[in-house]
């Protein structure tokens, strides 16, 4: 029986969000590109990984951050016209719909995928495809969205409402986040911020009697950094889901069968790179989520492979590797110590016993002051760097990148 689905009239509905309380939907072409298969696809994508297994509230997805990125991003608008700032209504809906789609490229988990079966292409770069497929789709109607979002507009203060140090990205994301985990010291005053934005010189600016604001958005950046996106915990099992994926596709590769979904088996099948990703390939990612990995470890867990059903198993029920950081390089004869344990023990070669012994790093930097500035106006009108101005806070050690090294290795009771 064919059910006959009756046209609706009403494309400006509201959504009730934790955070902000109502999001409303401006017009009906981004109610339409919201129901697109491509957009709801993004429920389905997590928004911070497998940081849900340090917090367990953590399991908001990436459809929630878009809705909220542009709903700050209207009020970001109104409080710039209200200064003065022309802003037409075709550059809002511009602004709207390239906040909107800034993260539809993402994969399962984020950014795992960027890893591992798809190489030399980031999320950035596959969001411009779905940008570019869905401006074909509505006639056009994108076009001023992705010459924002590909930072080539002429009017450079909406680009960087979309990508900047003090972005509507990020101006969500920190705020959400620290709602989700938990972590109250990551609770940004986001709509604070955006009143105290304006623009000079086709630029934008913060206004002086916001500098208090932007320390304490600059200081939650580095703590949510240390304290949740770079967690020991959070970062081990990205690994695990790193070679995890690396491995299926190893196995693939040699003529091993592997259950999975289509789309799935089309990554492991296939090497794909930027040269590659053609229309077929976005396709075929565009029916890729969480989860589709999360099935298939769950099947792989009791594959005869030693190095794909302990991966998996890890992951599945939470044992995962043993993670040590440090200030310093790991020394190459650490490593080695625990490589030829678990050589010993399990019989395994030495690439085998690479999957869960090894090293690498990670670094933290909350302003980067030499890749764009954050500038302050002042009430003489005068545009100075907020590192100049600022009085309570080492804006120097914020700026200065802050390196720590990790090693992976089994508990002793794998």
């Amino acid at each position: 029986m064919n059910l006959k689905v009756l046209p609706t009239n009403n494309k400006l509905k509201i959504f009730n969000d934790p955070i902000y309380g109502f999001i409303t939907i401006p017009n009906s072409l981004i109610f339409d590109i919201i129901e697109h298969k491509y957009f709801q696809r993004l429920r389905r994508i997590s928004q911070m990984g497998l940081s849900y297994l340090v917090y367990p509230g953590a399991h908001h997805t990436r459809f929630h951050h878009a809705l909220g990125s542009m709903h700050l991003m209207q009020k970001a608008i109104n409080v710039l016209r209200f200064k003065g700032v022309a802003i037409s209504n075709d550059e809002e809906n511009g602004l709207l719909i390239a906040i909107l789609l800034h993260d539809i490229g993402h994969g399962p988990f984020s950014h795992a995928m960027e890893h591992s079966i798809v190489n030399d292409i980031s999320h950035e770069e596959i969001s411009l495809r779905f940008m570019e497929e869905l401006n074909a789709e509505f006639n056009g109607s994108l076009t001023l969205a992705i010459s924002i979002f590909k930072g080539v507009y002429p009017r450079k203060f909406m680009c960087e409402l979309i990508s900047s140090q003090l972005d509507m990205d990020r101006a969500d994301y920190l705020k959400r986040d620290s709602f989700y985990t938990g972590v109250a010291e990551g609770n940004i005053n986001s709509e604070r911020l955006i009143t105290m934005l304006n623009v000079v010189n086709g630029h934008l600016v913060i206004e002086e009697k916001g500098i208090y604001s932007i320390e304490k958005f600059l200081v939650a950046r580095r703590f949510m950094y240390w304290q949740v996106y770079l967690h020991k915990t959070g970062l081990v099992a990205e690994q695990l889901l790193t070679r995890i994926l690396k491995r299926a596709k190893e196995l693939v590769s040699s003529g091993v069968e592997l259950n999975c979904s289509k789309a799935l088996l089309y990554f492991l099948n296939s090497e794909i790179n930027g040269d590659h990703f053609n229309d077929k390939t976005l396709g075929i990612f565009a029916q890729l989520d969480d989860y589709d990995i999360v099935s298939a470890m769950k099947d792989w867990q009791n594959h005869n492979d030693f190095v794909l059903s302990n991966l998996c198993e890890m992951i599945v029920n939470r044992d995962l590797l043993k993670i040590k950081l440090k200030k310093k390089p790991i020394l190459s004869s650490e490593l080695i110590a625990h490589s030829n344990l678990i050589m010993d023990k399990y019989k395994i070669s030495k690439t085998e016993a690479d999957y869960f012994v090894f090293k690498g790093k990670i670094s933290n930097q909350a302003y980067e002051n030499k890749k764009q500035q954050i500038s302050i106006l002042l009430k003489s009108g005068k545009i100075k760097d907020i590192a100049k101005v600022i009085d309570q806070l080492d804006l120097k050690g914020l700026s200065k990148p802050v390196t720590k090294y990790y090693m992976c290795y089994p508990k002793n009771k794998m």
